[in-house]
Parts: C-alpha cells; sequence; structure tokens
C-alpha cells in the first residue's frame, strides 16, 4: 500500500551492508509504535544499533543473546538466534538473526518487561 497523507515517512534504505529489519508479527508492529511514542530517542538509537550491527557482536549491556529456551526462536520454518535490546528500563526489542538474508526479524517490541523472562 502507498502511504499517503498524514502517514509517518519511513527512513530511505542504507547503503548496502548494513541489516535489514522486518517485523515478524502484527504485535510487534503494535509494540515497537508504543516504543516509538513513549521513548522516541531511545528507539531511535536502537533501530540504528541493530542496522549497524555485527555478525557477532560482543553482547553490551543493553543488547544480548536470549538464553535457554528462549536463544532460539523459529521464524518461516528456520531456527534463528534470538537476541533482545534493553531500549529501556522495562522496554525490549526481540528479534531473530536471519544471517542468510541479513534480516532482524522483529519479534516483539515492547515498553514493559516480556513475561516470559520473569
Amino acid at each position: 500500500m502507498s502511504a499517503k497523507r498524514g502517514d509517518r515517512v519511513a527512513p530511505p534504505a542504507e547503503p548496502a551492508g548494513g541489516w535489514e529489519l522486518r517485523f515478524a508479527s502484527t504485535d510487534a508492529v503494535k509494540g515497537w509504535d508504543s516504543l516509538c511514542q513513549q521513548a522516541p530517542a531511545n528507539t531511535l538509537a536502537a533501530w540504528s544499533a541493530l542496522r549497524s550491527r555485527t555478525d557477532a557482536p560482543a553482547p553490551p549491556s543493553r543488547h544480548h543473546q536470549l538464553k535457554g529456551s528462549l536463544a532460539t526462536a523459529s521464524h518461516g520454518g528456520t531456527v534463528m538466534e534470538q537476541w533482545q535490546y534493553e531500549v529501556t528500563g522495562a522496554g525490549r526489542i526481540w528479534y531473530l538473526v536471519d544471517i542468510a538474508r541479513r534480516t532482524l526479524w522483529i519479534k516483539a517490541a515492547g515498553t514493559g518487561h516480556p513475561k516470559a523472562t520473569d
């Protein structure tokens, strides 16, 4: 669908080499919008960090692979590593790393701490 008056402007594609970010679920879209509304600067910083992520990042304090049964998840029939980016004290982005397509699939996003890690 084409954008229309009043729609948000999507950023242009970055030069080759960066990761493409895509939503893996409708809930992730809603959660992303909530993060953008409540913590726009932090969400932009997260978006930039994810786009420029190295293939094998050393996990800093706000960005790491999930552990145990949450360390991997499936999308489109492919099992991938599942990572978390801490946007705010409670706000998180969970994403899957699709190395073959150089795509990060945003599986969950939201302003509250995910219940799966409680």
